[in-house]
């Protein structure tokens, strides 16, 4: 067991990322509620917030609030595009991209609610997508050029995770919690 320190509690508030067991569907739906609740959660924290609080880093060295937002946006894109080149094609290769120049993008720099949107439209697409899989398409492979290969179960699991990773930043300035 790896013991936690103050760095790790700005950088993980969700806590690091753990798999769940292979088939166990229980995890899968839970993850699959999770994705289909976080847009509205997230937009609920976030227009609440101002302009300053936008702006503000979560940790020092790390991206702002707003940065975060945009970078969920970008990142749950991604991560939809590759779950279907996973269910319509046999064993594909994504393609990574750098999420730091990304995040220095002019575009992540400005309003915020366009990227909410854009989240609010990935997740209904997804989660109606995960909903309409057979069990076994969520043991379809995919390869990651650097992570190596995975399957969309596992995909699902880690983008739950990333939602409440990234509400666990916001939370930080904001005064929240990361969502149970």
């Amino acid at each position: 067991m790896t013991s936690s320190t103050p760095s790790d509690a700005l950088r993980y508030p969700a806590g690091r990322f753990e798999a769940p067991a292979a088939g166990d569907h229980s995890a899968l739906a839970t993850a699959i509620d999770e994705l289909e609740a976080m847009p509205a959660q997230l937009r609920a924290t976030v227009e609440s917030l101002s302009e300053e609080q936008l702006d503000t880093p979560y940790r020092p060295g790390g991206w702002t609030l707003r940065q975060v937002v945009h970078h969920l946006a970008d990142s749950h894109l991604n991560a939809y595009v590759r779950t279907k080149l996973a269910v319509t094609e046999d064993h594909p290769t994504i393609r990574p991209y750098d999420q730091d120049a990304w995040g220095d993008l002019p575009d992540a720099k400005g309003p915020v609610a366009p990227s909410l949107d854009l989240i609010e439209a990935v997740h209904t697409r997804w989660v109606a997508l995960f909903r309409a899989l057979d069990p076994d398409d969520f043991l379809r492979p995919f390869d990651h050029p650097e992570a190596g290969s995975s399957d969309i179960a596992t995909l699902v699991s880690t983008y739950a995770w990333d939602g409440r990773h990234h509400m666990g930043h916001i939370g930080l300035v904001a005064g929240a919690t990361a969502p149970a």
